[in-house]
C-alpha cells in the first residue's frame, strides 16, 4: 500500500510539475513580476501538498528586498521549500539548468547557476547576484557549497556572501530541516549526497514516513565591517543556533 500511495504521489507530481511548465510558457508573459512570484510561491506549496510534505515557518521571512538569504542545503527539496516559504531568487549549480522538467521550472523561477569548480565563473556569480541584491530582489544562497546529511553543517564558503557586501544589502540566516511528522524526529529519507540520485532520494522521501519541512529564519544582519570570512563564519553560527532551537 505505501509503495502504492507512492506512485500516485509521483503521478500527481509530475502533473503538477507539468502544468507549472505550462504557466511558465503562456501566462508569465503576461504577469507582473509581484503576480510571477506570487504563482511561484503557490505552485511550491501546491508541490509540497501533492508530495505529502507539511511546512512548518518559523521567524520571520523577509517581507521584501534587498537581502541574501543564507541557507544550509540537504535535499533537492531545499529551492522548492524555501520557494513555498518565501519567493526568492536562488543561485544553484548549473547541473541543475539540465535536469529534464526541473531544470526548465528552475530557470524559469529566476535561478541564477554558477559553476562551481570555476573560479572566475563564481566571480561572475557575485557580480550577478550583487546587481539583483541592488534591484531590491531577495536571493537565496547555500554556501555550504553542497548538500549534507542535515546533521552536521559544513564550512561556509564566503565568496557569495560578498555579493551582500558588495551591494551593499543585509543577510538572513535560515535553517532547513526534515522532521518526521509523527515523531519529530530528524528524517535523512530527503537528504541527497553521496552515491544517491534524484530519482532514489525522491522514492525514499515518497515512501517513507510522513515528513515535515521546518524553515526557521533568523534576523537580518549587517555586514558592519566584517570581511566576507569573518561574515560567512558568524552567519553559519547563526544558522547552527537556528537549528538548535528547533
Amino acid at each position: 500500500m505505501r509503495s502504492l500511495r507512492a506512485a500516485w504521489r509521483l503521478l500527481r507530481a509530475l502533473l503538477h510539475a507539468l502544468r507549472g511548465l505550462a504557466t511558465l510558457r503562456f501566462e508569465f508573459p503576461r504577469l507582473s513580476e509581484e503576480e510571477r512570484q506570487q504563482r511561484v510561491q503557490s505552485w511550491a506549496r501546491g508541490m509540497l501538498e501533492v508530495l505529502g510534505i507539511a511546512l512548518q515557518v518559523r521567524g520571520q521571512p523577509p517581507l521584501r528586498g534587498p537581502v541574501l538569504l543564507v541557507s544550509n542545503h540537504i535535499s533537492w527539496l531545499d529551492i522548492l521549500v524555501l520557494h513555498a516559504a518565501r519567493h526568492c531568487r536562488f543561485v544553484s549549480k548549473a547541473d541543475v539548468k539540465r535536469w529534464p522538467l526541473i531544470g526548465a521550472l528552475a530557470t524559469g523561477a529566476g535561478t541564477l547557476y554558477i559553476e562551481r569548480e570555476s573560479r572566475r565563473d563564481a566571480m561572475r556569480v557575485v557580480h550577478h547576484i550583487a546587481a539583483s541584491l541592488q534591484s531590491g530582489d531577495i536571493v537565496a544562497v547555500f554556501p555550504e557549497g553542497t548538500t549534507s546529511d542535515g546533521i552536521d553543517l559544513l564550512p561556509f564558503h564566503a565568496n557569495l556572501i560578498q555579493a551582500a557586501i558588495a551591494a551593499p544589502a543585509p543577510a538572513q540566516p535560515v535553517a532547513l530541516q526534515f522532521i518526521e511528522t509523527r515523531t519529530g524526529r530528524m528524517s535523512l529519507d530527503p537528504c541527497y549526497i553521496g552515491d544517491d540520485t534524484l530519482v532514489a532520494s525522491l522514492w525514499r522521501t515518497l515512501n517513507g514516513p510522513a515528513i515535515t519541512a521546518v524553515v526557521a529564519f533568523g534576523l537580518p544582519q549587517h555586514a558592519q565591517d566584517r570581511d566576507r570570512r569573518r561574515w560567512a563564519g558568524d552567519l553559519r553560527a547563526a544558522v547552527q543556533r537556528l537549528r538548535q532551537e528547533g
